[in-house]
């Protein structure tokens, strides 16, 4: 029988496609031309579970919408047709994607080699 994982417990495989913090000027126009209000002026106002749910919901056809599907383009006849800014784009992304998945897996390395020790200090003590 197959079992199922949840990606989304698992959070150094799920990638969104953007990153919050160096996308945010991405974010903040997409939400002015989708929503049409601007977050830096209502900020304060908002509640941070609709914030995050607009961001979700956004289509792809706002700036930051059109950069994801550059970013996350697997087919390769699509590939083939992209404008060298796009490639560029795409790269920046997956070699930033790739830096940051190699230091998770450095810390769930490490954490699982402390964890090691510690269970190896508990044994020799009983």
């Amino acid at each position: 029988m197959r079992k199922w994982r949840n990606d989304f417990n698992n959070t150094s495989t799920y990638n969104p496609g953007y990153d919050l913090f160096d996308d945010w000027d991405l974010v903040a126009s997409s939400l002015k031309t989708q929503y049409g209000y601007s977050i830096r002026k209502e900020i304060d106002s908002l509640d941070w579970g609709e914030l995050i749910s607009d961001i979700a919901g956004l289509k792809g056809d706002t700036p930051l919408g059109n950069i994801i599907r550059i970013r996350k383009e697997k087919d390769p006849e699509v590939l083939k047709k992209f404008t060298p800014e796009e490639i560029k784009i795409r790269n920046e992304w997956l070699n930033k994607s790739a830096s940051q998945i190699s230091e998770e897996n450095y810390e769930q390395a490490m954490e699982s080699i402390k964890n090691m020790f510690k269970s190896m200090a508990k044994s020799e003590v009983r």
